[in-house]
């Protein structure tokens, strides 16, 4: 008999494990863990499993730890046989970067945070996550015997130290039905991970504007290019009632490119007040908007405070858990609030904390071999703790996390870059991440932040004939939308396409009269990595990746 629960929603209580193992040191192996009812002990760690819910919300399990000794991961384990039919999605460490999608079992994958199986023949969608903001870094995998949650719980590369205090690791949320759709279940299972933690931040009106990166790519731009991308998008917007954004992206501080702080000063000669270009944005009608990398310094005097991670001892990456870091990074935020900033991507600290971008995290995340000034407190922790102080600083100022990990960014970010860099330079990657990242990321958008499936470029080097297509689905999908146009591209077509666009997402998109952002998805989502038939309501539209239309999609 289906559960009651599952009659409007897939959600059903999560059962307990099978059995739990601990890993102690990095160097150990997993051992079994001893039973005593919801109590697991293995030498001086112990893991408790507790529940929590009620009638209108199912019993998420907790995972409570406390060791006296050190300990690197905890692994709970379901004995669950799954079909050979069944298909398998799940979510990024941070941003994706084309992998997304449906795949048969695959025993090894790594799938961080949360994961959904459906079984097409019988009509079978299981899953399961964790909520959002847990204090270790989660991913599951999925075999034929059974299911796996693989809690990561080291302090940089090493094992944690956590002092015999109690940790409350993470919630485990669960799906299990057989009369909801495959992106029905992942909405219900990213709400239940969500809960009422993002309620409140969400942007109040569409984030719409323009990001120089795409043309720019950090060189050759000056303050009047800048104030030019400013114009263009106003003109663009033409008295649209919502004020778009100029976002300036990276290259604009004294170190170029790529390059770390001090944050208190823009390139001599070019940008020497920010404040002013700042104030020269608002007068023209935008809503200006400023990059950095919190965590890097070109300060050979600030190598005290970098983290001593051994594959980057050339690089001065500054430790979050260090007190006089986080107020350095909290005076960045205040002074570009002070400057007139009204919105701030922060950018590469995953990178910066890790040593490595997702692909490359899997199941290790970092070299082995470091762990931060602080020993005491997991990866996730210190990571939560971080957003937070960039939350708390930034105030009012809207936040777009980049290279960010979502999971624990949700509810401190307004919006996050789910996907790895689109290009002003080359189509395939285009298609292949923001695509991708929009299809299969689309589930979180006003769940756990605003999605942001990058720019949208208008450059000599791609046909705007593609180009132009990745413009339609983004305005219309109602996620966030920025441009990057190089002045060298704008003809009457160009122009004409963007202002459409334009129009369409500072509308809020074009899910239909009455229709929420869920009435927007991938129609072949669970066929395609880059799926080319999509629903905005009653509209459907069909995008050819690959081949250029002969004619506009916003016209005829």
């Amino acid at each position: 008999m289906i559960n009651e629960l599952m009659i409007n929603n897939a959600i059903v209580p999560t059962p307990q494990p099978d059995a739990v193992f601990v890993q102690d040191d990095i160097d150990d192996r997993l051992a079994a863990a001893v039973a005593a009812g919801n109590r697991w002990t293995l030498g001086r760690t112990v893991v408790d499993l507790g529940t929590t819910g009620n009638d209108h919300d199912p019993a998420g399990l907790t995972i409570g730890l406390r060791t006296s000794g050190e300990v690197s991961r905890i692994v709970l384990r379901w004995r669950r046989r799954s079909p050979a039919t069944m298909t398998v999605s799940g979510d990024a460490w941070e941003r994706s970067y084309g992998e997304l999608g449906w795949e048969r079992l695959r025993p090894e994958r790594v799938l961080p945070w949360y994961w959904t199986g459906w079984d097409e023949p019988s009509g079978a969608v299981i899953g399961a996550g964790v909520d959002v903001r847990p204090s270790a870094f989660c991913f599951w995998t999925v075999d034929p015997q059974g299911i796996s949650l693989w809690l990561d719980v080291r302090n940089g590369g090493s094992a944690l130290v956590p002092g015999d205090r109690e940790i409350a690791l993470a919630t485990v949320r669960w799906i299990d039905s057989v009369d909801r759709s495959p992106q029905q279940a992942q909405r219900d299972l990213v709400d239940a991970m969500a809960g009422r933690r993002s309620a409140g931040l969400l942007p109040q009106q569409p984030l719409v504007g323009a990001n120089n990166w795409y043309y720019a790519y950090g060189v050759g731009f000056d303050r009047e290019a800048v104030l030019g991308d400013a114009r263009t998008v106003v003109e663009l917007a033409d008295r649209h009632p919502v004020r778009p954004y100029s976002v300036i992206d990276d290259g604009w501080n004294a170190g170029g490119p790529g390059s770390g702080g001090p944050w208190d000063e823009g390139i001599p000669g070019i940008f020497d007040d920010m404040a002013e270009v700042a104030a020269e944005i608002t007068a023209i009608g935008a809503r200006p908007g400023l990059w950095f990398r919190p965590l890097r310094s070109r300060a050979e005097s600030d190598r005290g405070l970098a983290i001593p991670r051994p594959d980057r001892d050339r690089e001065v990456t500054l430790d979050p858990t260090r007190p006089e870091v986080l107020d350095r990074v909290t005076d960045d935020l205040r002074r570009f609030r002070g400057w007139g900033y009204e919105l701030i991507k922060h950018d590469f600290s995953s990178y910066d904390i890790f040593g490595r971008f997702g692909p490359a995290m899997g199941a290790e995340l970092t070299v082995a071999g470091w762990s931060f000034a602080d020993r005491s407190r997991t990866n996730a922790e210190i990571i939560n703790t971080f957003y937070d102080v960039i939350r708390e600083a930034a105030d009012s100022a809207l936040l777009l996390g980049c290279n960010t990990i979502g999971h624990l960014a949700a509810g401190v970010v307004d919006a996050q870059r789910t996907g790895d860099d689109t290009s002003g330079r080359d189509w395939e990657r285009t298609r292949r991440m923001g695509v991708n990242t929009l299809a299969h990321r689309l589930v979180q958008h006003r769940r756990l932040f605003t999605v942001d499936a990058d720019c949208v470029p208008c450059t000599p080097q791609v046909p705007w004939q593609l180009n132009r297509q990745f413009l339609d689905l983004v305005a219309r999908s109602g996620t966030a939308l920025f441009v990057s146009i190089d002045p060298r591209s704008r003809t009457e077509q160009t122009d004409a396409d963007l202002a459409a666009a334009l129009r369409i997402a500072l509308d809020g998109g074009d899910a239909g009269d009455g229709c929420g952002p869920d009435s927007v998805q991938a129609i072949d989502g669970t066929y395609s990595s880059t799926p080319a038939d999509w629903c905005f309501g009653e509209l459907r539209r069909h995008y050819d990746w690959a081949d250029a239309p002969g004619t506009s999609p916003f016209l005829g």
